[in-house]
């Protein structure tokens, strides 16, 4: 099992920026991918960003240019710098980890973490 604890959410002007941590523990080394999922009030929960085991990223096409997925490998902590923040960029943040179990592949989630982006 992986437990995954955020970090970092607030309330910012549009324009300016934050950046969320994700600490992992557990049964990190069999962790293949870690990403970084948002929910708005009333939407699906949508993916923002993922970062895999090789460095390999990819993000949602509202974000390219904006945010910035890495992670520090030594700290178990994955980043998401997330700059000229919108008023739609407004969400509740999940941190998430996927590792395979045998056959099976297994997410698990983070509590999520509150960003508001209003003047």
């Amino acid at each position: 099992q992986v437990q995954l604890v955020e970090s970092g959410g607030g309330l910012v002007q549009p324009g300016g920026s934050l950046r969320l941590s994700c600490a992992a523990s557990g049964s990190i080394f069999s962790i293949n991918a870690m990403g970084w999922y948002r929910q708005a009030p009333g939407k699906e929960r949508e993916l923002v960003a993922r970062i895999m085991r090789g460095g390999i990223t990819n993000y949602a096409d509202s974000v390219k240019g904006r945010f910035t997925i890495s992670r520090d490998d030594v700290k178990n902590t994955v980043y998401l710098q997330m700059n000229s923040l919108k008023p739609e960029d407004t969400a509740v943040y999940y941190c998430s980890s996927r590792r395979a179990s045998g056959s099976v592949l297994i997410t698990e989630w983070g509590q999520g973490t509150q960003v508001t982006v209003s003047s």
